[in-house]
């Protein structure tokens, strides 16, 4: 997961808005973490459940990094407004961990990313845009997760989301 988070980070930019919807353990904030290190943000990236929201400032030119965890939100958006990310939206990239159904009017172009952990079974689902991370820590694909990563707008329209599945080159 922190792997696809740093490949992901290479094809965001300021004023992207991420949306991560999964289950309790499904990498969400391990995803998010690897965002800020491929953002190169300043500060540990962790859950943000008790505290909201966290920003992540830039540590050379790129943008921050919003981390909001909307899991103990219930109103929508008329809750999420008091968090003012419309106003960081545009120079930063907000990423919203369980933010579907709250947060998609704060922007037209957004990227929804759909995390789904299979523990001691094949992966769920496994056909179309996934992206499958894994094994278990010793490798025994105990713990597989299938991510399906979808862009709404025209931001996302002609961008090539395929490079999300190729393991970086070296690595």
């Amino acid at each position: 997961m922190r792997e696809l988070g740093r490949r992901l980070a290479r094809l965001l930019r300021p004023g992207d808005l991420v949306l991560l919807t999964g289950g309790l353990g499904a990498g969400k904030t391990t995803l998010t973490r690897g965002l800020g290190e491929g953002l190169d943000v300043r500060g540990a990236v962790t859950s943000p459940t008790f505290v909201i929201a966290r920003v992540h400032p830039p540590l050379g030119g790129g943008p921050a990094l919003v981390h909001v965890d909307a899991y103990r939100l219930g109103g929508g958006l008329e809750e999420m407004e008091d968090l003012d990310l419309d106003v960081s939206l545009p120079e930063s990239v907000v990423v919203v961990e369980w933010g579907e159904g709250k947060v998609e009017e704060l922007s037209e172009d957004r990227l929804h990313v759909v995390i789904e952990r299979s523990v001691g079974a094949e992966p769920a689902g496994g056909s179309g845009n996934g992206v499958e991370d894994g094994s278990g820590e010793d490798g025994s694909g105990e713990d597989v997760r299938t991510v399906t990563v979808t862009g709404v707008g025209g931001r996302w329209s002609d961008q090539d989301l395929s490079v999300l599945a190729e393991p970086e080159q070296g690595a």
